[in-house]
């Protein structure tokens, strides 16, 4: 053999071994996703897109050095615990979890697996964390709204039609933050002199269409729809509910901006998919080795008030100059 060609391919032997452990340090990095969500809905959709955009911003490539499995729950007690189980078994070392429930089911059955979750609104009070600034544990995340938030909806609401007088409040009564927020609700209420009636958004959607009807018959009635309803109406439900009040000209305030986009007159609270980004941060920052436990609770950074003028025409509001001016987004 000639010494060239000797020294080839000895060079070629050395380097394959080195290409060998190049691709070996390129592991696949598997993560979870659990959604508050139904799988048929975009913003939930849009939300796991965002995250994974981010994560792919980080330097994370599905295919190439991360797998992520997602599964939906649709804030349902009995779904997101089955979800959950079938995430855990496919032995992720992160979950990305989305909503109090996906969080509280991941949690009953794994105290290990770190959890970085959005969309919670009492991480402290669900007993997630040990506390806000140093969690301990496997799980951290990002709040979504304090309780009293609660109070802040009612008032919007009271601001946009003055002559409301009674609220129903369309909740998910499986969770904890439906129970708490509705508390928040009636302290308000009692200030504002304001009467206000629990809907279960659990029931099917007949029966929610019934007891809306029934409560809108009296007048000088409103609607709130609270953000883990509105989780658990994912998809065709949260549609009805808008089409229902517009034929009833029931003013009614939702927890998103899309809501009112596709025909609602006011939302306040937080961009969804901005709160998945974040998610995404911490998630890239615990598979680079930092713990769960020393990554300090998140509070929300900006909420957002989005006003329809043409839904307050067709419900013939007038909308006061000093709200239109906090509308971080008015539609004509």
């Amino acid at each position: 053999m000639r010494r060239r060609e000797f020294i080839t391919l000895l060079s070629g032997a050395t380097a394959w071994p080195l290409a060998a452990r190049a691709q070996q340090g390129e592991s696949v990095r598997r993560i979870g996703v659990l959604m508050n969500r139904a799988a048929s809905d975009p913003q939930g959709q849009g939300r796991v897109a965002a995250f994974k955009q981010r994560m792919q911003q980080l330097g994370w490539s599905e295919g190439r050095n991360v797998q992520v499995d997602v599964r939906w729950g649709e804030d349902d007690f009995d779904l997101e615990q089955k979800n959950a189980a079938q995430l855990i078994a496919l032995a992720p070392e992160i979950i990305f979890a989305s909503g109090t429930l996906s969080v509280a089911a991941l949690r009953r059955l794994n105290r290990t697996v770190p959890i970085v979750f959005a969309y919670v609104a009492d991480p402290l009070g669900a007993g997630f964390v040990d506390s806000l600034n140093r969690p301990g544990g496997n799980t951290t995340g990002f709040t979504v709204y304090e309780y009293t938030m609660g109070g802040k909806w009612l008032e919007l609401l009271k601001e946009i039609t003055p002559n409301v007088t009674r609220v129903a409040v369309v909740r998910n009564p499986d969770n904890p933050v439906g129970v708490a927020l509705f508390g928040a609700i009636q302290a308000e209420a009692r200030l504002l002199r304001v009467e206000v009636s629990p809907v279960d958004s659990r029931l099917d959607a007949p029966a929610i269409e019934l007891a809306i009807r029934s409560f809108a018959r009296s007048p000088n009635s409103g609607l709130m729809l609270t953000p883990n309803a509105a989780a658990m109406l994912a998809g065709v439900g949260y549609k009805l509910v808008t089409a229902l009040v517009a034929e009833l000209k029931l003013p009614t305030i939702y927890p998103f901006s899309y809501m009112v986009v596709e025909g609602g007159l006011i939302s306040h609270g937080v961009d969804p998919v901005e709160e998945s980004r974040r998610a995404a941060d911490y998630v890239d920052r615990i598979l680079k080795g930092e713990k769960p436990g020393d990554l300090p609770v998140q509070a929300v950074t900006k909420y957002q008030i989005v006003i329809n003028l043409k839904t307050a025409k067709a419900l013939g509001l007038t909308v006061p100059a000093a709200l239109l001016a906090q509308a971080d987004q008015v539609i004509e």
